[in-house]
């Protein structure tokens, strides 16, 4: 009878315990009691106490007789594996960083408020920052037990000894046998997730991993030479007439679902087509507010688009406008009479030519756009003060086009949104799509960006809130049901393709901080993958270990 081969070779168990009816101490007895080292090993690596000792010393000698050295200290410790040790070392850290981040956050954004109400206490498993907290940690240390678990099975099933398995189970071995596999197992780590109780992060999360993966792929065909032959013209900016027409197209309707930043830009960089109170105007006398004049708009869009009734060419007429949108009176009301259409007397009250208010816009908004640009600008070169040093005015040079042409792209842009609601309310009948034509309207104010050159950054942040916006309006509007298992479904698969990648050309996994992130993940340490391939292997001489 022959002897049956065993189904998988036997894998190392990942834990911490040490080996039964052996204490650890039994060897020396000036050792530490198990419990006392278990806590030392998971708090501390000895690589990490080496150097804690070494910067100690150099600041304090006079503690040196007070600690153990590092062999002495490797010696208490002793790791079992060092693999689980530091995945459980690793996640603690991160549940204690993050709770104390989010709290430090949380105090910060009380005092800047400067709010005085007591919260009312809730439950430690109740509390959203402890929920957070714990699903990093749990996201992070089953990744990377998984990870670990699956890469030495898939070095154990590609021996001789599981030949028997991989012929009698061949789709699984080669699921399993994958160079993949790893990065997509590991990827289902992406669940625990769930556990955290804020909705906005988990969406976030789940579009920003998503979008990311996507881009990683296009690097990746790129690489291929698969899209060597497209037009010049072709690039990321093509995102943002998309991005921009759904983004206005919420910020008219559905305001809630667009980012605040989006419709306070917005209404403070369009001056000229929403009119600000007259400072002129007395206080007893009624104006509407910025938000008011664009939900107006969209009443005017619902009620296609009727034309405008100059009260100053029919005084005695009380029903020169429609009842829904009768606080705008203050603005239609003295509007220039050779105006023929409702929502141009709301735009630019005091120009009947629509061209001619267009210009007014890039007139006025010009200046604001360019104090704006500018303090941006110089807020985000802080981090690069070094490098700007160095070369000061090529720096300033590069620095003012870029200024000069995010300026004059942006006010186009804002301006050709509000410009073509004119246009299209003159060329297309008023029953011929009449609220979706904004999405038409912000299509075009997103064609400027085609001349803003390399910022794929900046037009996938837009495409981000623009998918976030559209998710949630569907929501609003009943076309979808929103729910944990969506999101948490594409977090994982985009991580899922984003390791994948990483792992078959890491040159298209773009960011170096990225790629180390994902790295570290893992348990590989914080280097980059890339740095890493280059680095050539140092060979072992002959009596070296």
């Amino acid at each position: 009878m022959k002897r049956r081969t065993p189904l998988l070779p036997r894998l190392r168990c990942f834990t911490l315990a040490s080996t039964p009816n052996m204490p650890d101490n039994s060897v020396d007895p000036t050792l530490p009691p198990p419990a006392v080292r278990d806590i030392l090993r998971v708090g501390l690596s000895a690589k990490e106490y080496r150097i804690l000792h070494e910067t100690l010393l150099k600041r304090a000698p006079a503690v040196q007789a007070k600690l153990p050295s590092p062999s002495r200290f490797d010696a208490i410790v002793r790791p079992k594996n060092r693999h689980s040790e530091a995945a459980i070392r690793a996640s603690l850290r991160v549940f204690v960083g993050s709770g104390i981040a989010l709290k430090l956050a949380d105090l910060l954004i009380s005092r800047f408020q400067g709010a005085t109400e007591k919260k009312t206490r809730t439950p430690l498993l109740r509390s959203p920052k402890f929920r957070l907290s714990i699903s990093l940690s749990l996201l992070l240390f089953i990744h990377r037990l998984l990870y670990r678990f699956l890469v030495r099975l898939r070095a154990n099933l590609r021996t001789d000894d599981a030949q028997p398995f991989r012929e009698r189970n061949p789709r699984i071995s080669r699921a399993l046998t994958s160079r993949y596999a790893p990065a997509i197992g590991a990827s289902l780590a992406g669940f625990a997730l769930g556990i955290a109780p804020q909705d906005q992060l988990r969406l976030t999360a789940a579009v920003y991993t998503g979008m990311r993966s996507l881009e990683f792929s296009f690097n990746f065909i790129d690489s291929k030479g698969w899209l060597g032959k497209r037009p010049e013209w072709f690039g990321s900016w093509m995102l943002m007439p998309v991005a921009f027409a759904q983004l206005f197209h919420a910020f008219v309707f559905d305001r809630e679902t667009t980012p605040t930043w989006f419709g306070n830009v917005i209404l403070r960089l369009s001056p000229s087509y929403i009119q600000s109170r007259p400072e002129a105007l007395p206080d007893h006398v009624a104006w509407p507010e910025k938000q008011e004049i664009v939900d107006s708009l969209a009443s005017i869009a619902s009620l296609r688009w009727p034309a405008f009734v100059s009260p100053i060419l029919h005084p005695n007429d009380p029903t020169t406008l429609p009842s829904s949108v009768s606080s705008i009176s203050p603005i239609t009301g003295p509007a220039h009479p050779a105006i023929t259409s409702l929502s141009c007397a709301l735009l630019h009250p005091n120009l009947p030519n629509c061209s001619t208010a267009f210009l007014h816009h890039i007139l006025l908004s010009v200046p604001i756009l360019a104090r704006f640009v500018t303090s941006v600008t110089l807020a985000l070169s802080i981090p690069k003060l070094k490098s700007l040093m160095l070369e000061p005015m090529s720096s300033i040079n590069d620095m003012s086009k870029r200024i000069i042409k995010m300026t004059a792209v942006l006010s186009v842009a804002i301006g050709s949104a509000w410009g073509s609601v004119c246009l299209l309310n003159k060329n297309l009948p008023r029953s011929t799509l009449p609220t979706k034509r904004f999405f038409i309207s912000g299509a075009l104010g997103g064609l400027p960006f085609m001349f803003l050159g390399n910022s794929r950054t900046t037009f996938l942040y837009f495409f981000r809130s623009a998918i976030v916006s559209a998710y949630k309006t569907g929501i609003k509007r009943g076309l979808w049901k929103g729910g944990k298992g969506g999101e948490l479904l594409l977090f994982v698969l985009s991580w899922a393709l984003m390791g994948s990648i990483l792992e078959a050309n890491p040159h298209a996994v773009q960011g170096g901080g990225l790629r180390k992130g994902l790295a570290w993940l893992r348990g590989d340490g914080f280097a980059d993958p890339v740095e890493v391939k280059r680095k050539p292997r140092r060979e072992k001489k002959p009596g070296n270990e």
